[in-house]
């Protein structure tokens, strides 16, 4: 007669790892929405108590203070909420530029770092040592001190190149004048960017497939030159400048860079570019010297040793460090307000000093910053992603 089996004896819950960590989870999630809820409803009594009104609607009043650098028209008679658009897009364009002049910058000093010359190696070193160890902050400060305080009034401003004019005032410099054509050479960029990103991938398969190279880089600067170049002709060759010309205390046309927008760029690129560099430096290091040597005896120059074979394996490593000297160089932009730099926190500051709206408003600028470094974050995951080496 077959034995049955003993019949299995029933775990308490307590005793149930499982379900102890879900019990675990639900008590912890009530205690937070307990506490979210206390937090906020204390803080709307104590707003009623003082009769400050809470919410957005302060966005559609008028601002009633000017902004001294936007990228699209704004006037003291214009709402909050598009004042804040203009410190939003300022604080956009200071971190966009500064991450782009960053990275090509800070990969020259790592790559200068290893150099084989003494004097340029250690020139690299020194730069690195210098800007790492001054607190951004007093960067900003030098440089904003240096505009003002040692470059001359406009009247006598530098002019190193025509057309071009450094003084205490900023960098004034000619610009193409207005015209149509304008937008379609900026069109022509982008279909030639387009179509450098497929010529890209077709010659890597290409190359992966026979073996025999295609000189994508030469038709890469034929296109971008070329098709604008085309493009401009076609539409009549235009040629007319806007030309700064000084009037008074200051320089009246042509295409203005604040001291303050200066100051703040160069700051924040000196400084991040120092950390930047060693991030390269120790991902080229990380690359085995066996492949240097190997592709040395294939008889592959040295730039092209550098540009084939290490800097591709390297990038695994430097990609994830780099995103992080991404964020800080956006984070740091908001050390603009020390300088006069009309940024997001800037705008927002002034907006709470007239409306009293400080909970909206300090939300707003936190928002604004998680926003730009999740995608910041986000683009960076996925291009390393795209370059993380796939095993067999």
């Amino acid at each position: 007669m077959a034995k049955r089996d003993a019949p299995q004896a029933t775990i308490p819950f307590y005793n149930d790892p499982k379900k102890r960590s879900l019990l675990f989870q639900i008590a912890t999630l009530l205690m937070v929405g307990m506490l979210a809820f206390y937090l906020i409803s204390n803080t709307i009594a104590n707003l009623e108590k003082q009769s400050i009104a809470s919410g957005f609607g302060f966005l559609q009043k008028e601002s009633a203070f000017e902004i001294g650098e936007s990228p699209i028209p704004y006037s003291a008679a214009d709402t909050y909420g598009r004042a804040l658009v203009v410190g939003f897009l300022n604080t956009l364009i200071v971190s966009f530029i500064g991450v782009i002049i960053t990275t090509i910058l800070g990969t020259l000093i790592g790559i200068a770092r290893l150099s084989s010359n003494w004097l340029v190696s250690r020139l690299a070193a020194a730069y690195i040592e210098v800007l790492q160890n001054i607190p951004v902050l007093l960067q900003l400060f030098f440089w904003y001190a240096f505009f003002y305080n040692v470059l001359p009034l406009p009247r006598k401003a530098l002019n190193p190149v025509m057309g071009v004019f450094l003084s205490n005032r900023g960098l004034v410099f000619a610009v193409p004048a207005a015209h149509p054509v304008h937008k379609y050479l900026a069109l022509a960029l982008v279909i030639a960017g387009v179509v450098i990103f497929f010529l890209y991938r077709w010659a890597k398969q290409r190359q992966a497939r026979t073996g025999q190279p295609f000189p994508v880089l030469s038709v890469s600067m034929a296109l971008v030159i070329g098709l604008p170049l085309l493009t401009w002709v076609i539409d009549g060759a235009p040629t007319a400048m806007n030309v700064p010309v000084l009037k008074g205390f200051n320089f009246i046309g042509g295409q203005n860079l604040s001291p303050e927008f200066s100051a703040l760029l160069l700051g924040l690129v000196l400084y991040t570019a120092a950390y930047v560099a060693e991030v390269v430096r120790a991902g080229i290091q990380s690359v085995s010297k066996g492949q240097t040597e190997a592709a040395m005896s294939l008889g592959l120059r040295p730039g092209k040793v550098l540009n084939l074979v290490v800097l591709p394996q390297a990038l695994r490593v430097i990609i994830p460090p780099l995103t992080s000297q991404m964020l800080n160089l956006t984070k740091n932009s908001s050390l603009a307000v020390a300088i006069g730099y009309p940024d997001f926190v800037s705008v927002a500051g002034t907006t709470i000093n007239q409306t009293g709206q400080a909970i909206e408003g300090v939300a707003m600028m936190m928002i604004v910053y998680l926003t730009l470094s999740l995608l910041t974050s986000a683009f960076m995951n996925w291009y390393n992603k795209k370059t993380a080496l796939v095993e067999r």
